[in-house]
């Protein structure tokens, strides 16, 4: 009996990580998205990317303005615009190795 509760508890433990990481079916497409941040930062997207961020599913977007590369992030339930900024060029080469070192592919 206890080896069937230890294995009981082992399976939905998996479970739960694995239905924890699976990507959601967003509300807001991946094209409404960009439009979305195209609005706020208007150029053309370097890579984009559904991410989950501060607990929540967000669309990513490097967008490269004449002003620099903005960094912007769309809810993916709401298309409410939760990030805006431009990044550095630390910031570009810090994520660049972060996504490399992740496997990510931005």
């Amino acid at each position: 009996m206890k080896n069937f509760l230890i294995a009981s508890v082992l399976v939905l433990s998996i479970a739960n990580v694995a239905s924890a990481s699976a990507k959601p079916k967003p509300k807001v497409s991946q094209g409404d998205a960009q439009a979305i941040a195209l609005k706020q930062a208007p150029g053309k997207v370097k890579s984009s990317e559904l991410e989950r961020e501060h607990k929540r599913w967000i669309y990513s977007f490097d967008i490269q303005t004449s002003t620099g590369v903005h960094e912007v992030n769309v809810d993916a339930n709401t298309g409410a615009v939760v990030e805006n900024r431009v990044e550095s060029a630390a910031d570009e080469a810090k994520e660049k190795k972060s996504d490399a070192g992740a496997g990510t592919k931005r």
